[in-house]
């Protein structure tokens, strides 16, 4: 697949969404779990990992997800590449922000995914489960 520029609607919503959920997949097994802090840098989103054991192993073993996001009937679903970082200038990045933002958590990692589709899974009669980018 090809990397892909998010729309500005999208980060718009990445950002406001009121639930998320990242689903990764490792030796035939899905894993699922609720993310909270996301953001879009770059036209990359980064989930920051202050408990993701089981989902930090299986990106470095299988480095694809899915990130789902809703508020009400509104819906998307991002799947891509997914890295996971614990150095570096973006891990350092995040490192600062998370500080500066959430004090009173320590950052264990970074989960970068690059976006490579963008679907539409909203609950509508017209366009749902739908391509968007």
């Amino acid at each position: 697949m090809i990397n892909i520029k998010l729309s500005t609607d999208v980060v718009n919503f990445i950002e406001v969404a009121e639930q998320k959920a990242l689903a990764t997949y490792c030796q035939g097994e899905i894993n699922v779990i609720p993310v909270s802090v996301v953001r879009v840098v770059d036209g990359n989103i980064w989930l920051h990992d202050f408990f993701m054991n089981k989902t930090a192993k299986n990106v470095c073993e299988e480095p694809k997800g899915a990130l789902a996001l809703w508020s009400g009937l509104e819906r998307f679903q991002i799947k891509g590449k997914v890295s996971y970082e614990t150095k570096g200038d973006s891990f350092e990045e995040a490192t600062n922000w998370v500080l500066e933002n959430f004090p009173d958590r320590k950052l264990r990692g970074l989960l970068i995914l690059t976006p490579e589709s963008v679907y539409d899974i909203s609950t509508k009669v017209v366009g749902a489960g739908e391509q968007v980018a």
